[in-house]
């Protein structure tokens, strides 16, 4: 694998997940396909809960590129098929945690990740 300035910060959102929020590795899935409206992606950064369900979407960019709405954008309609509780973006630099309220179609910023609880 080379290390692209993507996958550089891919690597440091694993380690954040692993010693900071945690989370075992066996939760943690890197760069897969999923089908978005007939359309193959590939998500960056997915975190399971221990039922299968998705806790954490993330979506990675390489250090210069600034987020911006598309990449969020981009995220939410990644989350129409995960559905996870949670959503991270980031360049590495800067980290942006959010909720999606989906009753209201929105966005719930958040400071931090909450930690997952162990059930």
């Amino acid at each position: 694998m080379v290390l692209t300035p993507e996958e550089w910060v891919r690597q440091h959102v694993v380690q954040f997940l692993l010693k900071e929020q945690e989370i075992p590795l066996s939760h943690i899935n890197v760069e897969k396909q999923l089908t978005v409206h007939q359309t193959t992606k590939r998500y960056d950064v997915v975190v399971f809960n221990k039922d299968g369900s998705i806790y954490l979407i993330v979506e990675c960019k390489a250090p210069h590129i600034a987020i911006s709405q598309d990449t969020f954008d981009q995220i939410a309609r990644y989350n129409l098929v995960t559905q996870a509780t949670y959503l991270m973006v980031t360049n590495g630099m800067a980290h942006y945690f959010c909720q999606l309220d989906y009753e209201n179609e929105r966005y719930i910023f958040l400071e931090n990740l909450p930690k997952r609880s162990s059930k």
